[in-house]
Parts: C-alpha cells; sequence; structure tokens
C-alpha cells in the first residue's frame, strides 16, 4: 500500500465510524513519519491521539477535542518485517484503538494506557528483556485471576510460603478451562509455568505462581525493596493436564 492509498483508506475508514462513537475527534492527520519505540526493537508507534489539543478557543467547553495522528513510515516499517502484514486490517485496528483513547480519557478512564504497557512488557518478556512479572494484570481479563495480553494467557494462583510445601500440584482456571501442573521445586516472588502444547488458542499460556506476601501495592511499585525472583519453566504434556470438573 503506497502513501496515497493509505491516506485515502485512512479517511474513508474515519468517516465509516459513527459520529456517537468518534464524538469529538475532529480529524485524522497521516505522515510519513517512522516512530519507533524508544526502548523496543522492531516496535513502532503506528498512531496516536492527540487528546485535548483543540479545546483552546472551541465554543463547546463540555466537550474534550481531540485528533488521531496516524504514521505512515511505522506501517511500512511493520510491513517490510512481516511479510503477512494485514494494512488494512491494523488501520482499522490502530484508527479505533486511537479512538477509544479519546472516549477513555473523556470519561476519565485509563483501560487503554494500562493494556499498552502490559503488551510493552509483554513484548519484554518474549525478547528475553526484564520485565515487569505481574504486567498481566494490566490485560484483558478472562475471568477470575486470568488474563489475555496481545492473546497470550496468564492465570494467577497465589500462595503463601507456609502453604507452598504442602502442594503436589498447582490448579489453576483459564476461562472454561481447569489445568493442574506439578508444583515447582521451590516459591519464588513468581514463577512462570508455560504450558507446551495447550490449545486455548494461537499464543502462549502460563500459570503464574506468586508468592502471597499480605497485601499487594500497586503493579508498578509492587517490589519497591529490592528486584523479584522471577522463575520461567516449559511443562511438558503430560506433566500438565486439564482437571474435569
Amino acid at each position: 500500500m503506497n502513501y496515497s492509498e493509505f491516506e485515502r483508506r485512512a479517511l474513508e475508514m474515519f468517516e465509516s465510524i459513527p459520529p456517537e462513537f468518534k464524538s469529538g475527534v475532529e480529524y485524522v492527520s497521516v505522515s510519513r513519519d517512522t516512530v519507533p519505540h524508544p526502548e523496543l526493537p522492531d516496535v513502532y508507534t503506528l498512531g496516536e491521539c492527540a487528546t485535548g489539543e483543540l479545546d483552546l478557543g472551541m465554543d463547546l467547553p463540555d466537550l474534550t477535542h481531540s485528533g488521531v495522528h496516524l504514521y505512515f513510515g511505522s506501517f511500512r516499517a511493520l510491513a517490510e518485517i512481516d511479510e503477512e502484514f494485514d494494512w488494512e486490517g491494523e488501520l482499522w485496528e490502530t484508527l479505533t484503538h486511537e479512538i477509544r483513547h479519546h472516549r477513555e480519557s473523556t470519561a476519565g478512564e485509563d483501560a487503554l494506557e494500562d493494556f499498552d504497557y502490559a503488551a510493552d512488557e509483554n513484548f519484554k518478556r518474549r525478547e528475553g528483556m526484564p520485565f515487569d512479572p505481574l504486567f498481566y494484570r494490566s490485560g484483558e481479563p478472562l475471568g477470575d485471576d486470568a488474563w489475555d495480553v496481545d492473546g497470550d494467557r496468564f492465570a494467577e494462583v497465589r500462595i503463601a510460603g507456609r502453604d507452598f510445601d504442602r502442594l503436589d500440584e498447582v490448579v489453576a482456571q483459564l476461562g472454561d478451562v481447569r489445568v493442574s501442573v506439578p508444583r515447582p521445586e521451590r516459591l519464588v516472588d513468581v514463577c512462570f509455568l508455560y504450558l507446551e502444547e495447550f490449545d486455548g488458542g494461537p499464543g502462549e499460556t502460563a500459570v503464574v505462581l506468586v508468592r502471597r506476601r499480605g497485601a499487594w501495592e500497586s503493579l508498578r511499585g509492587l517490589f519497591g525493596g529490592g528486584e523479584p525472583e522471577v522463575l520461567e519453566y516449559a511443562v511438558e504434556p503430560g506433566d500438565w493436564f486439564r482437571v474435569e470438573g
């Protein structure tokens, strides 16, 4: 897709969104810029919502006025990396994502900012970089103590040290599926147990065993007293299994 076609499709998509869903988003701007992530390799910012940038001097003070900026160069950079890059799909997802940013900002919510944070930390985990071990809590909930982040699923089990030695197995709930995995040799702050060949979706599935330390602090400041001890293990089929009932 060339720049002219990209700009045309972006404007067509924006016009196709009902006015009540994009109220306050005044325009879509397309530039040729390439905006790489400041820390993560091969990650690019595809778009941004300039929330409230048009508020000054507007006649409707009770409505937040924003604009969406799309970066053609970032789309092209990702397309060069991925031969199966879906220009249309990514353009629509980016446009609607940024409009949701506007809506949530207007409503005083920050769910998308949290999800973007989780996606960045999940990328670091996949690449073997240091990451926030509880990032997944900012993902999309899959039920009690389970979350999805970019197609990867995480089920959290919290346990106190005094109870750990009595365990032979760890049982976790992933949506409507209940699974059992062997207890690791020792209890650390956070332990990721990856279920090999789990058929719950295209991404990875992990049971996350978290040491219970009383009342948990907020996600980003949880381990203020020092670096947490984090371990990761792959669990082969036959070592993990589904629990009926």
